[in-house]
């Protein structure tokens, strides 16, 4: 059966009604979803906003909304008319982030889109915008602002080097100043660069195999300490420490290097160990000379009987003696270990001196001949005397002893070949950065004595030990090992210190500094001459705690003709000196003895026999007459083991017989 058909008026209303129902779908659709939608004339007038519009600006009621004028509800009133005529101009805006004013007064931050609708005749007549808040956004955004700026200054003014690097390629992607600045380069300039451009090439193995093991994950990070070639060649030390960039179960793609400079740190652990060498060494050589001191004294002592009685016989003994050839290898024997003895004890810088004002080029000039007959004829003697050369304060004799030991070992160097052997003086004045690089010296004024030669040289390890004593690279028979022992004591003991520079085949050159002495030059007091039968008439009171030096001193005192009173302690000494009916004309004593030392007894003597004059002698001098190895003033002293004539002549002097 058919249905009837609808009227006009029916299908009028079914649209109307369809109508009805779609705008209220869509007006519903409108207040509930999250976009602000407002629509608007073309002068800007608020015709509709939808729910999402007054939440976002803290309205409740759409009149109170409608009633604030609407250049107040944006920060910026332009804001609002730059976007009208834009919309006018173009017909639409995408994505313009504005500042919105909220019914509070705070402000937030809406992005919007604007589109122009036409109107009923087609002509353009509405706007419809569409606006999210993006307050949040912003704010996160902003925060990442200044964090990124933060980190940026961080980066930037960071006190330690820091790159960020690709892990694969080893370039640099980042490089902050410091780092640009340890390495010589600008940041500029090493972007792009790889890390083994700058390393040193010694240090560049361990790094590649490092970064290798990071890229394959077989490490997270790793410290070392390497160099880094700077562009004009200079080498710098830094620690590195690389950290990888990455996510977890991820390969790294970059990682970040942090770089400290450790020059001078590098440069102060160089120093301590180069103190610490020139500490050692020091106490090496004081605790060598401790023990050459000590033989040497007990020595002495030995000797000092062997050559007295040694020399009593040879005065006894007639030229046709049988035995008079084996007594004189025996004498000639033990003044050699005298020598070895004063060696021993010039190392050990014990060695007593009476020191003068000296000018090195006049003293040196008068030893040439010795020398020259020293060094022999295949070898050259060369002068090179320094221009107004200032004056030192030493012992004479040790002068001696330091020019003679450096030129034998200069001639044995250059050997049965023609050679050269060159003196020369000069001054210097040093100061401290000089002497930082030189062990044992020390800032000020000196006068310098170099002697070089041509020949064999040394390498050096034989650098290193030449000074000690009995250190030699001769062979058995041939040499000490004292000489040059003997010239650093001496050296040491005048407050002077030396350089010592070789190589292999290209001589050796020693440099000697005295210190300048700033005072006037002193007379030379001329040598007394000694005679037999000197003591003919004279009482001499001798004390000595060694029985076989008592005796064997007594026997060279009275071969002189002295009268000996002997005593073997202070305290016999004092008791002869105090029941002896005549004068006593001359106390000889020895400096170190059990109970009461040589100085002490010496003040006793002299209380109860005024005028006394007064010799002591030792192996060994202690500090009661000895103060820096010089003789005390005024005093008179004779070194065990002496001869015959050597205490004679030390007599005379004490005397002050003419």
């Amino acid at each position: 059966m058919r249905k009837p058909r609808k009227t006009r008026a029916q299908l009028e209303q079914e649209l109307h009604d369809a109508r009805r129902e779609s705008e209220a779908r869509y007006r519903q659709l409108l207040e509930n979803v999250n976009i602000g939608i407002s629509v608007s004339t073309l002068d800007g007038r608020l015709l509709h906003v939808n729910r999402e519009i007054l939440r976002m600006a803290g309205f409740d009621d759409l009149e109170e909304f409608l009633r604030v004028p609407a250049e107040e509800r944006y920060a910026d009133p332009q804001d609002r008319l730059d976007l009208l005529r834009e919309v006018r101009e173009k017909g639409a805006v995408r994505d313009r982030e504005m500042r919105s004013v909220r019914k509070d007064g705070s402000i937030y931050w809406i992005s919007m889109n604007a589109v122009m609708l036409p109107a009923g005749d087609g002509s353009p007549g509405l706007f419809l915008t569409s606006m999210l808040d993006i307050t949040e956004r912003r704010r996160t955004e902003e925060a990442l602002r200044e964090s990124e700026a933060v980190f940026r200054a961080i980066f930037e003014q960071a006190a330690v080097g820091v790159a960020l690097l690709e892990t694969n390629t080893g370039r640099f992607v980042l490089v902050n100043q410091r780092f640009a600045d340890i390495v010589g380069r600008t940041p500029a300039s090493m972007v792009g660069t790889d890390f083994m451009s700058i390393t040193h090439p010694d240090d560049l193995p361990p790094d590649v195999d490092r970064m290798e093991e990071l890229r394959q994950g077989r490490i997270r990070n790793f410290s070392m300490e390497k160099r880094y070639l700077r562009p004009d060649g200079a080498v710098v030390w830094a620690n590195l420490t690389v950290s990888p960039m990455w996510a977890p179960g991820e390969t790294p793609r970059q990682h970040i290097a942090v770089v400290e400079d450790i020059g001078e740190r590098k440069r102060a652990e160089k120093e301590h160990e180069r103190l610490q060498a020139q500490l050692l060494q020091a106490q090496k050589m004081e605790v060598v000379g401790r023990l050459a001191g000590g033989v040497a004294h007990d020595f002495n002592n030995m000797l000092g009987v062997i050559l007295g009685h040694v020399e009593l016989v040879l005065d006894q003994a007639g030229s046709a003696h049988p035995m008079r050839a084996d007594i004189e290898q025996i004498h000639r024997a033990s003044l050699r270990s005298a020598g070895l003895t004063r060696q021993l004890l010039a190392f050990a810088r014990k060695q007593p001196v009476a020191p003068r004002v000296l000018d090195l080029n006049d003293t040196l000039s008068g030893m040439f001949g010795m020398l020259r007959r020293l060094i022999g004829e295949h070898v050259r003697l060369d002068w090179v005397p320094g221009v107004d050369l200032w004056r030192v304060r030493m012992d004479p004799a040790q002068l001696d002893q330091v020019l003679a030991n450096l030129c034998v070992n200069a001639r044995d160097a250059i050997g049965a070949g023609p050679g050269r052997v060159t003196i020369e003086t000069r001054n210097a004045t040093l100061d401290e950065a000089w002497c930082a690089e030189h062990r044992g010296a020390a800032p000020g004024d000196y006068a310098v004595l170099t002697v070089s030669d041509d020949g064999c040289g040394m390498d050096a390890d034989t650098l290193d030990h030449i000074f000690e004593p009995f250190y030699t690279t001769k062979g058995v028979g041939e040499g000490t090992g004292l000489g040059l022992a003997t010239v650093y004591g001496v050296v040491n003991q005048n407050g002077g210190f030396i350089q010592a520079s070789s190589e292999p085949g290209k001589g050796t050159r020693f440099e000697i500094f005295l210190p300048r002495h700033a005072g006037d030059a002193e007379e030379t007091v001329p040598a007394q001459v000694t005679s037999a039968g000197q003591g003919i008439g004279r009482t001499v009171l001798l004390v000595e705690d060694e029985p076989a030096i008592l005796a064997m001193s007594r026997a060279m005192l009275e071969r002189l003709g002295y009268t000996v009173l002997a005593a073997g302690t202070g305290e016999d000494a004092i008791r002869q000196a105090a029941s002896h009916a005549g004068d006593i004309h001359l106390l000889l004593t020895d400096v170190i003895m059990p109970g009461m030392n040589g100085r002490d007894l010496a003040a006793r003597i002299t209380g109860l026999q005024p005028g006394l004059a007064c010799l002591f002698m030792s192996g060994y001098p202690a500090d009661v007459i000895v103060h820096g190895s010089e003789l005390d003033a005024g005093l008179h002293f004779i070194q065990k083991p002496f001869s015959l004539r050597e205490l004679a002549e030390k007599c005379r002097e004490a005397l002050g017989a003419g």
